[in-house]
């Protein structure tokens, strides 16, 4: 074990924060917890966390459970298609791997939803093999200290990562020193006003005597942003409303949404009444729009979604409505997964 190694273990011993998934190694538990931190912060993670576990205990309760009650308990971390692969990955190994998480990096990163970093942290935190980890505090403290300048999106830049932690991780303990330098990088190295001067490692830090902390690690090129525009019609007739669920292989798979409106541009509401959606929507329905609309943005790494939500009251209903949507009890919404983005809104509008 290198000496850098044995500090960084040395330091986690005794600065570690108390967490659920630190009790154990089983893979089950490792594996809920790493895929919702890939999602959040710790504070925020550890809520999802214990309610997840307290709903599916175990590999067999999640594979037998229902994807909408899955999705339902990750509203609000965003990333869904990490909620659906979790399900499906749970009865895969249920169903064909008799319920046993395989022990291999090679196996592991086959299941479907676990990349390089999830496999690394299974096959070294519960089976004690030597797979180092990489995830953003990593990358962030190896690059200032040995001084990389390689980004950590390019192939070679990751090349570069592993080799250096290949030679660091140590075969007796790598679980402990995974979690040691993750926990050095989310709590002391951080991305922004690291305590440097009370570090551990300043003395041989390339970045902190070269005076370039905040230029490493070099940071990726920003994502273009596709701009989508959705109009959200929430129709209330008597004490109901409606909802669908979005099946297309687009954003928030699976959650429940209002009629959804999508055009290609801002489109005012005498405009958006005369596109064919509408008109086929409320053909032969005397409706009222109680608010014209209420406008909100919701950024996510690729789109920029501009939403305008309207409140509709209707006096009938035509067979548009009554086949193309689920109609449900306005106090019932709240039991159906919905993207954040609706929570919030139904959270500050009155029925």
């Amino acid at each position: 074990m290198t000496k850098l190694s044995q500090n960084l273990i040395n330091w986690y011993s005794l600065n570690k924060r108390d967490l659920p998934w630190r009790e154990t190694n089983k893979p089950y538990f490792i594996w809920i917890s790493e895929i919702i931190l890939q999602q959040t912060r710790v504070d925020q993670g550890l809520d999802y966390y214990n309610k997840f576990i307290h709903k599916f205990p175990d590999l067999t309760s999640l594979a037998s459970s229902h994807i909408d009650e899955v999705l339902k308990l990750w509203q609000g971390l965003g990333y869904y298609s990490r909620a659906r692969n979790m399900y499906y990955t749970a009865n895969h190994i249920v169903n064909n791997m008799n319920a046993y998480f395989p022990s291999e990096y090679d196996e592991l990163i086959k299941l479907k939803g676990i990349g390089d970093y999830t496999a690394s942290a299974i096959a070294s935190i519960c089976f004690n093999h030597p797979t180092p980890v990489l995830d953003g505090n990593v990358f962030r403290f190896i690059a200032r200290y040995f001084g990389i300048y390689e980004s950590t999106q390019s192939v070679s830049g990751k090349k570069q990562f592993k080799e250096i932690l290949n030679k660091l991780i140590p075969k007796s303990n790598p679980g402990t020193f995974n979690q040691a330098i993750m926990e050095f990088g989310a709590l002391q190295c951080t991305p922004k006003n690291p305590d440097c001067i009370n570090c551990i490692f300043n003395s041989n830090c390339f970045a902190f005597n070269k005076d370039i902390v905040s230029e490493l690690p070099v940071k990726k090129k920003k994502i273009n942003q596709t701009i989508r525009y959705f109009n959200y019609l929430y129709i209330i007739y008597n004490n109901s409303t409606f909802i669908e669920k979005r099946t297309q292989n687009d954003i928030w798979k699976l959650l429940y949404q209002f009629p959804l409106i999508e055009t290609s541009k801002k489109l005012n509401l005498t405009e958006l009444m005369q596109t064919s959606d509408w008109e086929c929507m409320f053909n032969k329905i005397q409706a009222t729009v109680v608010t014209n609309y209420i406008e909100r943005k919701h950024i996510l790494s690729h789109q920029k979604i501009i939403t305008r939500f309207y409140k509709i009251r209707i006096e009938n209903i035509n067979k548009n409505l009554s086949s193309r949507y689920l109609k449900i009890k306005i106090s019932d919404i709240q039991s159906y997964g919905i993207p954040k983005l609706l929570e919030n809104y139904l959270k500050n509008v009155d029925n």
